[in-house]
């Protein structure tokens, strides 16, 4: 029978325990790694989705494994209208939405990418992301515990319909999908068409049954979701641009060791570099599958045509700048030299 240990066996075995415990502690953290998870709504063979999966690649790579992102797309974790709500409450860490959706937060002047023909190209476009005007503008979004990282370019968008679109007058009447935005909205309604708020990943279907006419976006968007195969017209339009923001919730990002941000932010850097070059050559990829497919024409504006929808669409940069802010448009203005006066 064995003999019950004395107090002093009994701390003296305690503390052996403790003590083993204490020693292998770090090398049980050591071996966790910190979780990010990174959602978007879009398909994984899109720009985006591209640059995710090369933003999670690196941030293992830079952080020695100390850090693991786990990407889901295609809206598997959170919807459009879900996800900035999970962010917030940090139920997801990282997200990649379209500039247009932190105007429900509050901060309406992202809403001036939305602005139909303000950038006139890509140099254009990257003065201001890339500048201090981009910076200013994720800077207000720490009000609302996020923190922004970059900006990622999708493209400039098309027009797609059942119709030729071609004239500002073959708009009008036609039920357009756009995503929520108050600067979308008023650009349909310009051109005499009738806007429909819809998610992203409920935009196929509804074009499909005719729930909606037609839409607008990048060609890579319009290719990898199939939407030109119940779209038989598109118009190379380049009226608008459609980018993102990648952003972290503030508390967690604060709260990583300072190294940990460091690698984070080279990753990030390096990410939006493919992002923004997958996105130019992936549009022009998929236009011309488009083209090949046999199912959708596609027809580029004569100079005249898109200086008819150039002229009735700016308008609209006046109509919304108590909106958006007057500033926030004289700073792009600015930054670009663009002059609506001179159309």
């Amino acid at each position: 029978m064995t003999r019950p240990l004395s107090p002093p066996s009994v701390i003296r075995r305690g503390l052996v325990v403790v003590g083993t415990a204490l020693a292998l502690a770090p090398h049980a953290f050591a071996q966790a790694p910190i979780v990010i998870k990174f959602s978007h709504v879009v398909a994984n063979d899109t720009p985006k989705g591209k640059a995710a999966e090369f933003f999670a690649k690196r941030a293992g790579e830079l952080t020695k494994g100390r850090v693991k992102v786990e990407v889901y797309p295609n809206s598997q974790l959170y919807k459009d209208k879900e996800e900035m709500e999970a962010l917030q409450l940090g139920s997801v860490q990282m997200l990649a939405p379209s500039l247009s959706k932190f105007a429900p937060l509050g901060v309406k002047e992202f809403e001036v990418f939305d602005l139909p023909f303000i950038f006139d190209d890509y140099n254009d476009l990257h003065k201001v992301t890339g500048g201090p005007v981009g910076a200013k503008l994720l800077k207000k979004l720490e009000s609302r515990g996020i923190t922004g990282l970059a900006y990622w370019d999708n493209g400039f968008k098309v027009m797609s319909a059942n119709k030729p679109l071609r004239a500002v007058a073959d708009y009008k009447g036609m039920k357009m999908r756009i995503q929520s935005s108050k600067v979308l909205d008023a650009q349909m309604r310009a051109l005499g068409a009738l806007p429909q708020v819809l998610a992203f990943s409920e935009t196929y279907q509804a074009l499909q049954t005719g729930v909606v006419d037609g839409t607008e976006n990048p060609p890579s968007n319009l290719y990898t979701q199939k939407m030109h195969e119940v779209q038989k017209h598109v118009s190379v339009t380049n009226h608008g641009y459609l980018g993102y923001a990648v952003v972290v919730n503030k508390k967690f990002w604060d709260g990583l060791p300072g190294d940990i941000r460091t690698a984070l932010s080279k990753a990030m850097t390096e990410a939006t570099k493919v992002a923004n070059d997958t996105a130019f050559n992936d549009n022009q990829d998929s236009l011309a599958k488009v083209k090949a497919s046999g199912k959708t024409t596609v027809y580029s504006p004569t100079i005249g045509e898109r200086f008819q929808l150039k002229k009735a669409l700016v308008p609209v940069h006046k109509q919304l700048a108590s909106r958006v802010g007057d500033e926030t448009i004289q700073d792009i203005y600015n930054a670009t030299g663009f002059r609506p006066d001179n159309l």
